[in-house]
């Protein structure tokens, strides 16, 4: 079997959808299972090679004649859709699902579709509706023929499954199939016997929708030490959404009078991350919107205890009391549930039952097992 896949940008460029396709491909490669990969210069250097193999998957990069936001088109791809059984592509609303999906069907093969949030994610981090326009008119152009008429719909959550309901997919094209882990970040992690400082950690790009003030507000009203580490650039969710937000969360953090308790440690290579999981007591995520949110899981699987916006995977990971704290958009809320795991018993606890159901649930071995049922059955 050969299952082409297809994405917008890809490694060296590290976002979740870039993650998931390479983990897939990979964990199929090493099935025995070819899952080459096509994609653009979208986001990386344009004097990388046009193929290389990265890691036992084989990448094909293919140069844009135009592009308007992501949406890059580059027609040397066309000669590349070709010898496969299955076309599984990553995102909507580019150009290289469009031209799979028109080549699945041409010749008459399954294709598979993962969302990634795409569908209606940009209702959530985009305010008005004039930066929602080329999305709803790209909708109106398209039909939304490539994710009504796939094969199947993947989506990484519950809370996803719902985003695919009301585009208008059909609840049997759906499949939940989530993101895995690393085995790194499963390694279990000794907290034990630590100063009295609570660390408090946020991993992930700094977007407006990640609403990143609302844990700096919460933090202000904290009688007790702590500090606040920040793991993660500025980066907008989308090319129409405002810059400068990293700027005004430095100014919050001085007119709030906690910047001497917030470290702001910038991106970080994936190798590195594991280092801020081990440091931290607590995980803390106020997003407005994620379709999944992969740091969620990577914290999950280090033992962290987990305050978070019923978003995501957020849903599927916290048991209210018992692995974490679902919390509103409320910094008084996320202040309260901060103090009470100031204690180290509950933190614990917690850690140890979260970082066991992220094992039992999510390792990337079961999940290509799951894609590679999903591609025999279509």
């Amino acid at each position: 079997m050969i299952v082409l896949r297809t994405i917008e940008t890809f490694l060296p460029y590290i976002c979740g959808p870039v993650n998931q396709a390479y983990q897939i491909s990979s964990g199929l490669e090493k099935r025995g299972v070819s899952s080459p990969l096509i994609t653009s210069y979208s986001d990386v250097s344009d004097s990388l090679p046009r193929q290389e193999w990265i890691q036992g998957v084989h990448v094909t990069r293919v140069p844009s004649q135009f592009q308007a936001m992501r949406y890059c088109v580059g027609l040397g791809m066309l000669r590349h859709l070709k010898g496969f059984d299955v076309i599984h592509s990553h995102n909507y609303r580019n150009f290289q699902t469009d031209a799979a999906f028109f080549f699945a069907k041409l010749k008459r093969k399954p294709f598979v579709l993962n969302s990634h949030g795409s569908l209606l994610g940009y209702k959530h981090y985009l305010q008005s509706g004039l930066q929602k326009l080329p999305y709803r008119l790209y909708d109106s152009v398209s039909l939304k023929m490539a994710v009504k008429r796939a094969d199947c719909v993947v989506v990484s959550s519950r809370f996803e499954y719902q985003d695919a309901i009301d585009f208008g997919v059909q609840r049997k094209k759906i499949k939940i199939i989530p993101a895995g882990i690393a085995p790194e970040f499963l390694k279990p992690v000794d907290r034990r016997g630590r100063s009295g400082v609570l660390k408090i950690l946020m991993v992930g790009r700094l977007a407006r929708v990640r609403r990143i003030e609302l844990l700096l507000k919460a933090v202000k009203n904290l009688t007790f030490p702590y500090e606040v580490i920040l793991v993660g650039g500025e980066e907008r969710t989308s090319s129409s959404e405002k810059s400068g937000y990293l700027d005004e969360l430095k100014g919050l953090a001085r007119d709030w009078n906690v910047e001497n308790h917030v470290r702001w440690e910038g991106p970080q290579k994936r190798a590195d991350l594991m280092k801020y999981y081990s440091e931290a007591d607590v995980f803390v995520y106020p997003s407005r919107y994620e379709n999944f949110g992969q740091p969620l899981l990577e914290a999950a699987a280090s033992g962290l205890p987990i305050i978070a916006t019923p978003i995501g995977v957020a849903r599927d990971l916290v048991e209210e009391g018992e692995t974490g704290f679902l919390v509103p958009a409320d910094p008084e809320i996320i202040s309260e549930r901060l103090t009470q795991l100031r204690d180290s018993r509950l933190r614990e606890s917690m850690g140890e039952a979260i970082r066991k159901k992220v094992g039992d649930n999510f390792s990337w071995d079961r999940i290509v097992s799951q894609y590679i049922e999903l591609y025999k059955s279509l």
